[in-house]
């Protein structure tokens, strides 16, 4: 069975599943295999459950005619998402980045919903499989599709192009994330260019923050539309942006406060903005859908427990998105001041170092009392009044046993491994 006969079939399905506990009447259901599981066990369980038709690729499992066989349900699932694309022919605008693809992902699509039939990508599902579960998402009623693209080595993201075939591309930034499987910040902005070298290949066109040299180097040569704060020459000139703690932009004599924490969130508002700017989405939703977008999912989360005020940001964490979150809350107008900070994942040789960087940030200023979690943190353990150090979560656990929040204004940040959100239930 070629793809345009399985892409067929697809059509005649409700939605797709590769997980059974999610399975929906008159789905398809695609056998991938996983470390730890070979879906193509569970090939019937789906039928039972409703679906319309399974993609397998181990034909001990074949059960009847409603069983399609493979040679790879991978590969399948992404040769019919790029079908589907092509199909489909809708624009697609991709973004990728070290900080900030998923807030920015959320912002683009508040904006362009306000005039389009939008569909983005759900959560994080931004990899070589989160992408081709994306782009089967999307019908023709989608006026414009949104793909979050996410990637931890170079060429990933390469291969996510070539499958989305994006028309328009954003970059947030090139930071210090993945530096193990990138091998250093050198590979990030390679890796992360990726995009940049597809866009320009099939003459699309990409977003350029103007704030960022990066950005204006590896898009030279690329029809573009810029944006920045300040930059007279930019196809959108913000005027004005601030943070205390909440971002608030100007442009055009246009305001817009919103419910983001962080002067770091002013690029994502700014990109949304320049988008929406491009697909002409009138100044008003613009303004209506930043402003009434709230974060969630432990992203730059503001909350009140008792007394005291949080911003949970415990979604991830890498040595660029760290020391801009320290920087910020560090410069906000408030007293009492806490930081609890967690490791950051996936550094490779360049763990100890990075954290390093930021316990002594930290030794240095005296305006905010610091627990910090985990065992590349304690790697660097010093003797400061203001540093406090624990190995584990356990270890901190049992010390906020008898530790008191007593109206502080709180970050809690650190990579999702760490968990760090459990703090919340001893704050009161």
């Amino acid at each position: 069975m070629n793809i345009q006969d399985i892409h067929n079939l697809f059509l005649q399905c409700s939605s797709l599943s590769i997980d059974t506990r999610k399975i929906e009447k008159n789905s398809m259901f695609f056998a991938i295999k996983g470390e730890n599981f070979d879906a193509n066990t569970f090939a019937k369980e789906a039928l039972d459950l409703g679906a319309l038709f399974v993609v397998i690729d181990n034909e001990s499992y074949f059960i009847d005619d409603r069983t399609i066989l493979v040679k790879n349900s991978l590969e399948t699932l992404q040769e019919l998402a790029k079908f589907h694309r092509t199909y489909l022919a809708l624009p697609i605008v991709a973004l990728t980045g070290s900080n900030g693809k998923t807030t920015t992902k959320e912002l683009i699509n508040v904006v362009l919903s306000k005039k389009f039939k939008t569909k983005a990508t759900i959560g994080n599902l931004n990899n070589h499989i989160g992408v081709p579960l994306t782009l089967l998402s999307f019908t023709k009623e989608t006026q414009i599709g949104i793909v979050e693209m996410g990637a931890n080595h170079q060429k990933e993201i390469e291969f996510l192009c070539q499958i989305a075939q994006p028309d328009f591309g954003y970059i947030t930034n090139f930071g210090k994330a993945h530096l193990e499987g990138f091998g250093g910040v050198e590979g990030v902005i390679a890796g992360k260019s990726e995009m940049y070298q597809y866009l320009a290949a099939n003459q699309k066109t990409v977003f350029v923050n103007l704030e960022d040299p990066i950005q204006i180097e590896k898009s030279k040569g690329i029809k573009s539309f810029t944006f920045g704060v300040k930059k007279e020459n930019a196809d959108l000139n913000i005027q004005n942006i601030k943070a205390n703690p909440f971002v608030a932009i100007d442009y055009n004599n246009f305001g817009i406060e919103s419910h983001l924490i962080g002067l770091y969130n002013a690029n994502n508002i700014n990109a949304a903005v320049a988008i929406g700017k491009y697909f002409e989405v009138k100044e008003s939703d613009i303004k209506s859908a930043i402003e009434n977008y709230i974060p969630a999912n432990n992203r730059s989360q503001m909350m009140q427990k008792g007394s005291n005020e949080i911003i949970l940001d415990a979604y991830n964490a890498n040595p660029s998105s760290m020391a801009v979150a320290i920087t910020n809350f560090l410069q906000l107008d408030k007293k009492n001041k806490i930081m609890i900070l967690g490791d950051m994942f996936e550094l490779g040789e360049e763990s100890l170092y990075e954290h390093k960087v930021i316990v002594d940030s930290l030794v240095v200023q005296d305006q905010a009392l610091c627990f910090l979690i985990g065992k590349s943190f304690y790697a660097n353990l010093v003797s400061d009044e203001n540093v406090k150090f624990f190995e584990t979560f356990d270890a901190f656990s049992s010390f906020l046993e008898t530790f008191r929040f007593n109206s502080n204004m709180i970050l809690i940040k650190g990579s999702r491994g760490m968990a760090l959100e459990r703090t919340l239930e001893y704050i009161s």
